[in-house]
């Protein structure tokens, strides 16, 4: 059997390098070293800033807000579920340093937005061409079942911090609140996995499910 982790990605571009019309996305030192980044095949050797570009033209309706005053492990790992799921932008709500590890660099790919205050959030977005409504998604007395409900094209879901969950200021300014069916005996589950339900919940009703890029590994 072997042993060790597989490798990463692939080597250095094998033949001429591409040349002509579309070559302009690729990356010069990606193509002479190898490309061992975290990035469908697509993407393959193409430089960052034409993979944004590309994810520009595609990005879905929705957007993503994490309140950050704990500086919470699972902000990063909400960002990277957010990339992965095409969100519109994600929203650094608080401090403004925030712990990137769980991310593993998909926030270069995002555009990730910093507001002091979720008032702060709340005006940004309502200042959009479109409004965009915020919903809370935590499981306080009152909350709405999210399985139950109608999810609009365009939203943005508002977690809090693990543990305390929304604060009193992010309950205020939310259109409302809305909570995951849970049926054992924890008062609640990760905030990161909530978050990754409450942005599937959103692409099941609203992504193109038909086309290839759906379906990426």
């Amino acid at each position: 059997m072997p042993h060790g982790r597989p490798e990463v990605g692939v080597g250095p571009w094998e033949g001429p390098w591409p040349s002509g019309p579309g070559s302009e996305v690729y990356d010069a030192a990606l193509l002479a070293d190898g490309d061992r980044r975290n990035v469908v095949d697509r993407y393959r050797y193409w430089s960052l800033e034409a993979i944004r570009a590309d994810l520009d033209t595609r990005r879905h309706g929705f957007h993503v807000a994490i309140e950050n005053w704990q500086h919470d492990f699972n902000i990063g790992t909400i960002v990277r579920t957010a990339n992965a799921f095409l969100a519109a932008e994600v929203h650094i709500v608080g401090e403004r340093r925030w712990n990137r590890r769980g991310a593993m660099v998909t926030d270069r790919y995002q555009h990730v937005r910093h507001h002091p205050t979720v008032a702060d959030l709340a005006a940004y977005l309502d200042g959009l061409d479109v409004p965009v409504p915020l919903w809370g998604i935590d499981n306080l007395p009152g909350s709405r079942h999210l399985e139950t409900m109608e999810v609009p094209r365009r939203l943005c879901f508002l977690f809090g911090q693990e543990g305390p969950g929304l604060s009193d200021s992010a309950r205020e300014s939310c259109a409302g609140t809305f909570s995951i069916a849970q049926f054992g005996s924890t008062r609640s589950i990760n905030a990161s996995a909530a978050a990754a339900i409450a942005m599937h919940a959103w692409v099941r009703v609203h992504a193109d499910l038909g086309g290839g890029d759906a379906w990426r590994g």
